[in-house]
């Protein structure tokens, strides 16, 4: 049985690179898999689920190979510059990862696969900086009189504000993300 799960998840990981989320469908999947269509659902309970594990678990990879790249050396804004260069690169080469920018899509996929996992909160933004961040605070470089994983959120909202770029104004967007971020930083590392 295992077997074709993986099977169903390789393929799916194929076409959802290939096709996009939209236009990759169970029929397909199970016909690339050599499974009826009615198997697929002993294994995942929507397309929406399947693409959502996809998509975690090649954030995962994202994020592992950012942390590797990063220089620990710099200061927390530099770091965190870094990263976000680093991440916004990454998701946009892979396919899978850059249907987090289609907002009609990945809105309609999240709240499906909330529903079906009972999760509220997706902790897959930036959570790799969790311990980072905890350093920081034990450290001195960053405010301790904030929760850790508040801190995580402010990061995750400007993640957010990236997906409402065009509503912004492209022109702007690339200088006010900066300018946020050094605000958010000298907020978060001027200690009180």
């Amino acid at each position: 049985m295992e077997d074709k799960k993986t099977k169903i998840y390789e393929c799916a990981k194929e076409l959802f690179s290939n096709k996009g989320f939209k236009d990759t469908n169970v029929s397909g999947i199970t016909t690339m898999a050599g499974i009826a269509v009615g198997s697929f659902y002993n294994y995942y309970p929507s397309k929406e689920k399947l693409f959502m594990d996809i998509f975690l678990e090649e954030n995962e990879k994202l994020k592992k190979s950012c942390m590797q790249s990063l220089d620990m050396s710099q200061s927390p804004l530099a770091l965190i510059r870094q990263m976000m260069v680093l991440n916004l690169e990454g998701m946009i080469a892979n396919p899978i990862l850059k249907e987090w920018y289609n907002k009609s899509v990945f809105a309609k996929i999240e709240q499906l696969y909330r529903e079906e996992t009972n999760i509220q909160v997706n902790d897959f933004l930036y959570d790799s900086f969790h311990e980072i961040i905890k350093q920081w605070q034990a450290d001195g470089k960053m405010r301790s009189d904030m929760d850790s994983k508040m801190i995580m959120m402010i990061f995750g909202a400007m993640i957010n504000v990236e997906t409402h770029k065009e509503e912004i104004g492209l022109e702007y967007f690339p200088q006010l993300l900066d300018n946020m971020l050094e605000l958010i930083m000298k907020g978060l590392t001027d200690c009180p």
